[in-house]
């Protein structure tokens, strides 16, 4: 892991530093109370300080994701994030002019419930001095996340208990469609940064809800949100970014493998409902994109 993320990141048990240490051929991170957190071959840390409420995203979840997200058809997403990233890392940088401090230099870019890190390495592409963090709590996901960027590194952690991070230490928190400890997020902002939270819009993927019975999307879901994030955060703007997509019906069923209706779908009847489906099949694709700031 690159030294300028390693030395970011803090002991779940004690909070911390984390230095690395070698003992024959196992890779670790210890800490100065000797807490010590494996390595993995495939290049992510695991820093777990107990087991994990789930699993998180299976394998089978992951490589449709990174199937269909490697053809391009979330990558307005990708776009808008790093445009947003870009305005909030000037700010950020206005905020800590001293050339020679770490958080001016290399501004901390982190995404909890990272998935494979593809938006992380979008927006880390658009700032060309940041390094990035992608915290997931499967470890499939952080296999593709510890290689999303050179400048990336990637930890396997409970996103609803403390983040591994000290206070006020990230410039940007993206949130994806991913949920939001908005306590933890607050805490390792930075007063300058920016939390990005992107959300499906009421019309997200709508051509697919009813056909396919798949999960809906909450029409409370921006009071949720809001909730969420409590009144340690006020709302600075909130975009809304929408395309239509093409897409054939081996492409549904990527689509709809990879998210969260995976979970609450018969696969029979699924592949009986696609095949049903025109071939190809126009679907909207609608976002909302909410920047806020620590109050």
């Amino acid at each position: 892991m690159d030294p300028r993320i390693r030395h970011r990141l803090r002991c779940p048990v004690c909070a911390l530093p984390l230095a690395a240490a070698t003992a024959g051929t196992t890779r670790t991170l210890t800490c100065p109370r000797r807490h010590s957190f494996d390595v993995a071959r495939q290049g992510y840390v695991n820093l777990l300080a107990g087991r994990a409420p789930h699993v998180g995203d299976t394998g089978e979840m992951v490589a449709a994701r990174t199937d269909f997200l490697a053809a391009g058809h979330y990558d307005l997403i990708s776009r808008a994030l790093a445009e947003a990233a870009a305005v909030a890392a000037a700010r950020y940088r206005a905020a800590h002019p001293q050339p020679g401090t770490t958080a001016a230099a290399n501004p901390l870019v982190v995404e909890p419930g990272a998935g494979t890190g593809r938006h992380l390495a979008a927006v880390l592409a658009a700032l060309p001095d940041a390094v990035g963090l992608a915290l997931d709590v499967s470890k499939p996901a952080l296999r593709r996340a510890a290689r999303a960027h050179q400048r990336a590194g990637a930890a396997l952690a409970d996103t609803w208990q403390q983040l591994p991070l000290p206070d006020a230490s990230v410039a940007v928190l993206l949130n994806v469609f991913a949920p939001r400890n908005g306590a933890e997020f607050h805490r390792v902002l930075d007063p300058a940064g920016a939390l990005l939270v992107v959300t499906p819009a009421a019309d997200h993927l709508t051509e697919l809800v009813g056909a396919l019975g798949l999960l809906q999307v909450d029409p409370a879901k921006p009071d949720r949100v809001a909730g969420r994030l409590g009144t340690r955060f006020a709302t600075e703007s909130e975009t809304e970014h929408r395309t239509r997509l093409t897409l054939t019906r081996p492409e549904i069923a990527t689509l709809v493998g990879m998210g969260p209706s995976a979970w609450h779908t018969d696969p029979a009847r699924l592949t009986e409902r696609i095949a049903a489906l025109p071939n190809p099949v126009e679907v909207t694709v609608a976002v909302r994109l909410g920047v806020h700031r620590r109050r």
